[in-house]
């Protein structure tokens, strides 16, 4: 049977393509040899459900543990019915030991459930008749909420000290978020619990992480080794970079290549064919890229993403709960500087932000090629000036992240007339007030070959209280072209001072030289 490269539901080692599901979290089995009670926790389609499966299956199969996995997720519909939400998760457990657990470890039958506290008392029974120490890996919790949330970790908590002879000898609570979330989702309140901590007796909380580069190689040389087609080093590369080994992307622009574009298998697959299925995947909005996108509108994401977006400050905490739960989401990079995750996250962040703004561009992208094929800068800033003028205070208002509005409408116009022909790749310059903006525009030369023409802008805002930006401006735009090998650059200053003259005086295009001696165009906006 031929594999495919896997993008949703867990991973089957006969089916799919896979970086070994137990090497990715390789501090588990360590826990559970101490009795441990912990928390796992990754964003959406990282591959926790087939990395806990794999476990329980691991180590039932040692033979010295009945270890199940199984999910919260039916008790998501009971709401604060937590006696309904009960009965679910164990009519979960029930179905998934008949079919996963040999008979002699699944459980007997259940105690009254209509009794208090029936899920302790349930898995009290199991403990005791089980011939094996319990392992529960309770997926999915976080789908659980308000009363029903509370329900059950007072139960788990109630057991702790029984264990392993008359509890669950290692419990792990898996979801989408670390377990300091769990106190809103149970309603906010964290002495309801009775502890700062809902979940105070966890050993430890384990994210699953990213793939790391050799994990993306070793998964595009199966596909290799099974059909002979080559990815190019540059290609694997640009992969590498583009998903910053988030595995869904990583499996997504392989899937889109081989399976939607269907490179010919004798061909070899290069960094072209990657943009490509980048491309793809980010305007067709797949399920994960949609659900990403959907959490935009929270206050607490945009709390954390929109002084990324606009260049500012992030002016967070290590242990603000905000911050945390954008991380928890993947949509930050786990480690500091703040950022975006990757750059497909970022153009999906700035693609859905600047919707309004596309929507409402009617210059045909067809008018800003020139006749040898090149992208005309020149005729687009003109364009965007009038634009700006006629319509840019308007939609700047609108915007949902009105601190980074000015630049966001900049992007929107910008990914409207190039779209479909070339590329736009976004840097966001955290506390330097910058977004750093390169277009990549393909074109052939007369002899026949392909080159790149490649225009970098710099993206400024002069707020109430500042002073004018320029030759800050200039000094960081020689620097984002010295680390492009260009001689030339666009710089853009909004001004959204309160006091700045009206939009068509201020909006003036003029010609400067930065210091390191380049010609630069400044739009002043």
């Amino acid at each position: 049977m031929v594999r495919r490269f896997n993008t949703a539901g867990p991973c089957r080692p006969d089916f799919h393509y896979m970086v070994p599901a137990l090497s990715r979290l390789p501090q588990a089995p360590g826990l559970v040899a101490q009795d441990g009670y912990f928390v796992v926790h990754a964003p959406r389609q990282t591959g926790k459900t087939t990395a806990l499966r794999a476990l329980a299956a691991e180590l039932t199969a040692s033979g010295r543990y009945a270890a199940l996995y199984f999910s919260c997720e039916f008790g998501e519909a009971a709401g604060d019915d937590y006696r309904a939400a009960e009965r679910s998760i164990l009519q979960e457990i029930r179905d998934r030991a008949d079919a996963t657990l040999p008979e002699s470890l699944r459980p007997p039958p259940w105690p009254d459930l209509s009794a208090e506290n029936p899920l302790r008392r349930a898995l009290s029974a199991w403990a005791r008749t089980c011939p094996q120490p319990l392992v529960l890996f309770f997926d999915e919790i976080d789908a659980l909420r308000g009363q029903s949330l509370i329900s059950v970790l007072r139960q788990l908590r109630a057991g702790f000290s029984e264990r392993p002879e008359s509890f669950p000898a290692s419990v792990a609570l898996c979801g989408l978020r670390d377990v300091r979330e769990y106190k809103a989702a149970s309603g906010g309140d964290p002495t309801r619990l009775g502890s700062a901590s809902p979940f105070n007796i966890k050993l430890k909380s384990l994210r699953l992480g990213d793939f790391t580069p050799e994990e993306v190689r070793s998964l595009y040389s199966q596909y290799t080794d099974d059909t002979g087609q080559d990815f190019t080093e540059e290609a694997v590369q640009r992969a590498i970079e583009l998903t910053a080994g988030q595995p869904w992307l990583v499996n997504a622009l392989a899937r889109e290549i081989v399976e939607e574009i269907k490179i010919p298998i004798p061909e070899t697959i290069t960094v072209e064919h990657v943009e490509q299925a980048k491309e793809r995947l980010i305007l067709a909005r797949a399920t994960h890229l949609d659900s990403l996108a959907a959490k935009l509108a929270e206050p607490r994401v945009r709390r954390v993403l929109e002084p990324v977006l606009a260049g500012t400050l992030v002016n967070l905490d290590a242990y603000d709960d905000d911050l945390a739960y954008v991380r928890d989401l993947g949509l930050i990079a786990p480690l500091n500087p703040v950022r975006i995750a990757n750059p497909i996250y970022r153009e999906v962040v700035a693609r859905v932000l600047t919707d309004g703004v596309e929507a409402v561009v009617f210059a045909d992208p067809r008018s800003f090629v020139l006749p040898d094929g090149r992208f005309d800068t020149a005729t687009m800033l003109d364009e965007f000036t009038r634009f700006w003028v006629e319509n840019g205070e308007i939609l700047a208002s609108g915007r949902r992240y009105p601190e980074a509005a000015p630049q966001l409408v900049l992007m929107g116009f910008l990914q409207r007339v190039v779209n479909g022909g070339g590329y736009v790749e976004r840097e966001y310059g955290i506390g330097r007030g910058r977004i750093d903006l390169l277009v990549r525009w393909p074109h052939t030369t007369p002899n026949g070959r392909r080159r790149w023409q490649r225009e970098a802008f710099e993206l400024k805002v002069r707020r109430t209280g500042e002073a004018d930006p320029l030759h800050r401006g200039l000094a960081q735009l020689d620097g984002y072209l010295d680390r492009l090998g260009l001689d030339h650059g666009i710089l853009v200053i909004f001004d959204t001072r309160s006091e700045a003259p009206p939009i068509a005086e201020r909006t003036v295009t003029t010609t400067i030289t930065s210091p390191a001696g380049r010609t630069v165009t400044l739009l002043r906006a």
